[in-house]
């Protein structure tokens, strides 16, 4: 079956259309799209969604029309996250959706993010990851835990309200942050963390998805460009992973676009996203984590066969 699915986040738009059938990699890929609309742009202190992050990402799912029509899919699924579920305006989004791709957007509960996170995680890494596997998905908006057995499925799931692009906007400001806002923003994660029903320490094994994990994967690869087939079911060693996170935060936002492996349209964001990542990863014993390229854009696919 040829599908496409698009799941829309705060900060970034994905589309995968591809033939599903039981292949390594999980699907014969005819393509895989994203783009960065930053469609949470001030979601988290206006509680709208503001015009010009509209206005990106229609025009991102103008181009993503365009392609699904050229490949003459079956089935579209379209999921829109963490931005569209604050928003005192997503009907606007719901709409132009509509318009342009003639479907209804489906705006996912935290729980049904974290479920379809962890299949897109570990279909095709169950037989090397110890049980029970933490999948931990940084997206702009939120954060999910989700916890489960590898072959079983999620046991346990949780959706935070922290999110690069949210922290960044509430306690990152200056360039680089001052030791009192990233000592605000751990507080703000920490405090969640504190909060969440998912508890790091129980986990034999983790495995981080979705772009700041991979961005922070690069860095820890060392790699001069962004190179998915690098990155994608890599082990990092958990002490590296907390080494070149603390060199992001400390970075200028010119000094993270000048890295070759950094996207343009996260280099301002992704301080926070490494806080985060960071003090996730000290409330385990783990000396390493899997990082991998397929997350919740490939849980979206799975779940129309």
């Amino acid at each position: 079956m040829r599908v496409a699915a698009i799941d829309c986040g705060t900060n970034t738009i994905k589309l995968l259309v591809g033939d599903l059938e039981a292949s390594p990699d999980g699907s014969t890929g005819i393509t895989r799209e994203s783009r960065m609309v930053r469609l949470g742009q001030r979601v988290d202190s206006t509680g709208r969604l503001a015009p010009e992050a509209l206005a990106r990402t229609f025009a991102a799912i103008d181009e993503y029309a365009a392609i699904i029509e050229q490949a003459g899919v079956d089935r579209i699924r379209f999921c829109a996250t963490s931005a569209t579920r604050d928003a005192e305006n997503a009907a606007d989004f719901t709409e132009g959706v509509k318009e342009r791709l003639g479907i209804v957007p489906e705006v996912l509960t935290g729980d049904e993010e974290a479920r379809l996170a962890f299949s897109g995680a570990v279909r095709w890494l169950a037989d090397d990851l110890a049980d029970p596997v933490m999948v931990i998905d940084i997206g702009g908006g939120s954060t999910e835990l989700i916890v489960g057995d590898p072959r079983g499925g999620p046991t346990a799931a949780h959706s935070m309200d922290i999110g690069s692009v949210r922290l960044h906007e509430r306690r990152l400001g200056g360039d680089p942050a001052t030791t009192d806002q990233v000592a605000a923003c751990v507080a703000d994660v920490d405090a969640a963390l504190d909060a969440c029903p998912v508890d790091p320490a129980g986990a034999a094994s983790v495995v981080g998805i979705a772009g700041t994990i991979t961005t922070i994967a690069a860095g820890v690869l060392g790699l001069d460009a962004y190179d998915r087939s690098r990155i994608d079911r890599q082990v990092l060693a958990v002490a590296d992973v907390h080494r070149v996170a603390g060199e992001l935060v400390a970075m200028t936002v010119a000094d993270r676009r000048a890295l070759g492996y950094m996207h343009p349209g996260r280099a301002d964001v992704i301080d926070a996203g490494a806080l985060i990542l960071d003090r996730i990863l000290r409330r385990t014993a783990l000396e390493t984590m899997t990082v991998a390229e397929t997350d919740i854009l490939d849980g979206i696919a799975w779940s129309l066969v």
